[in-house]
């Protein structure tokens, strides 16, 4: 199987999504994406879907109406996700939903949904986002890393669950890049952490987009239940 494919991917009109819905559309994809706001772009091979992930009903739309416009989905790029970087004691409770709510019940309602469709098919490939703040445990991240470690568990077990059906589930723990998501971080901290990679350099799209590539091959069909971290720590 190869191109064209139907890919999907959250989080897709800022930052790392924005630049991956590029990526497959370059590949020659027709791309479906989403996202809290509005996306300012036109393709004739994208359509944008304006939604919370967390919201299990605008989920299962999304997913029946891409599957009578485009087709069944081939890849699922879980890339939504929202971070507080605050120490736990200053961190209200409002801010625990909204990380807890996108990061782990969106990506697990996108799996979901994505493998009811594939299994149809006998082929999915599904990359969920972790991050490097998970393995180097870092201060102020605790809800953060918190939410991704259990995307992390539930990729591994999903990748059990799925693996009968020809789907495989894997993820990518980027590590910094320059997106919304860090752009109130005190430079300091950033160059700190950065510091702490073997490659110490900010990392782009291509390179994450070079990883969501390696599991979404077809004969990518024996790795399944993986993390990626880049930069190496």
């Amino acid at each position: 199987m190869g191109s064209p494919r139907v890919v999907l991917v959250t989080g897709a009109s800022r930052g790392i999504g924005a630049g991956l819905v590029t990526h497959f559309l370059d590949q020659g994809d027709t791309v479906v994406g989403c996202s809290r706001q509005q996306a300012d772009r036109s393709h004739a091979r994208y359509r944008h879907f304006t939604l919370d992930v967390a919201d299990e009903t605008a989920v299962t739309r999304m997913f029946h109406t891409t599957q009578e416009s485009c087709g069944p989905v081939d890849l699922l790029v879980n890339n939504a996700g929202v971070a507080a970087m605050n120490h736990a004691v200053l961190t209200p409770i409002e801010t625990v939903h909204r990380i807890f709510d996108t990061n782990v019940l969106g990506t697990f309602l996108l799996c979901r949904e994505a493998s009811k469709v594939m299994r149809r098919a006998g082929f999915g490939r599904i990359v969920n986002f972790s991050t490097v703040a998970v393995p180097l445990r870092l201060e102020g991240e605790s809800l953060y890393a918190a939410s991704k470690a259990a995307v992390e568990m539930l990729t591994r077990i999903l990748a059990k669950e799925f693996a009968p059906w020809g789907i495989t589930v894997n993820a990518v723990g980027p590590s910094p890049i320059r997106t919304d998501l860090v752009a109130g971080v005190p430079p300091a901290r950033m160059d700190a952490l950065i510091a702490r990679q073997h490659i110490q350099e900010w990392a782009e799209v291509p390179d994450v987009a070079n990883v969501v590539e390696f599991f979404a091959r077809p004969e990518s069909r024996f790795v399944t239940g993986q993390v990626v971290y880049l930069g190496g720590f």
